[in-house]
């Protein structure tokens, strides 16, 4: 069978489960098969598949068609020009939170500074940043043992390993640091709109990373309020928030002494990250 016939049988066994990026999927996976990019999969289009490549190219549709995401199935998601791996045990990063990458390194320039990230996941926040403030250092900690694991090898792969440490354990285990800059992206997601969620993220995604308790402000407030105790004076606290939170979130923070310095808002103009200063 030729491999162009294989990725339009595969896009519209994707079509009929109604995966919107029907065709997209199924070049990326022809793509993963074959170890090419996308352009040379076009080039090699009336080329004969191989049975094996037909076996692994059908059971990656299968699972694709079950509305596994892309991400978990290739086992690596870019973000930040990057690659991360990434699994079921980890959320899968979202373009949005690159914007909020851009404005703490424009904030913080090339200063050398200490850095908490909350729920760190696979790393992507806090590895992203690293990166670019070459002679900052940080720690990441998340209550998932398989997280921390996934962490630990997207930082020993991006060569930063040295100056970053991941520990399983919550926040309020963390004793004898300040930080200059906190990041967070906690679980936000109210229990019980989670089942309106898109079968990709409440199948696939772990609920730990989702679920946010009955307003979704649960881990929310307990991030807040210990943060104020390891958080430098004027040091910046950045923190992801759910659709139609701003409001809430923005009182709490302004009772305990956070000045608001940068709102990010989403390709769809909510408001989705505030930045803030801890001015007492």
């Amino acid at each position: 069978m030729q491999i162009s016939k294989l990725i339009i049988e595969g896009s519209q066994k994707l079509k009929k489960e109604k995966i919107s990026s029907y065709l997209l999927d199924s070049e990326l996976i022809m793509s993963k098969v074959l170890n090419k990019s996308r352009e040379r999969i076009l080039i090699s289009y009336d080329k004969e598949a191989t049975q094996n490549v037909i076996t692994t190219f059908n059971n990656l549709i299968n699972r694709r068609a079950k509305k596994e995401p892309i991400a978990y199935i290739f086992n690596t998601k870019e973000f930040w020009s990057r690659k991360f791996i990434v699994d079921s045990n980890t959320l899968i990063p979202r373009p949005e939170t690159e914007l909020l990458i851009e404005k703490i390194i424009k904030h913080f320039k090339k200063k050398n500074i200490f850095i908490l990230d909350v729920g760190s996941g696979s790393g992507c926040i806090i590895l992203s940043l690293l990166s670019e403030m070459k002679k900052s250092k940080g720690i990441g900690l998340d209550i998932s043992k398989k997280a921390i694991n996934i962490a630990l090898k997207n930082s020993k792969n991006l060569g930063l390993n040295k100056r970053c440490k991941f520990y399983k354990r919550s926040l309020n285990q963390l004793y004898g640091y300040k930080f200059d800059l906190i990041v967070s992206n906690p679980p936000y997601i109210c229990t019980h709109q989670i089942k309106n969620l898109s079968d990709d993220v409440k199948k696939f995604e772990p609920r730990i990373a989702l679920d946010g308790g009955n307003d979704g402000l649960d881990v929310i407030k307990k991030v807040i309020y210990k943060s104020k105790s390891i958080l430098k004076k004027k040091g910046i606290f950045a923190l992801e928030i759910g659709y139609g939170q701003y409001k809430k979130v923005s009182q709490i923070l302004g009772t305990l002494g956070f000045k608001e310095k940068v709102l990010i808002k989403d390709y769809q103009d909510n408001i989705r990250c505030i930045i803030t200063s801890l001015e007492i």
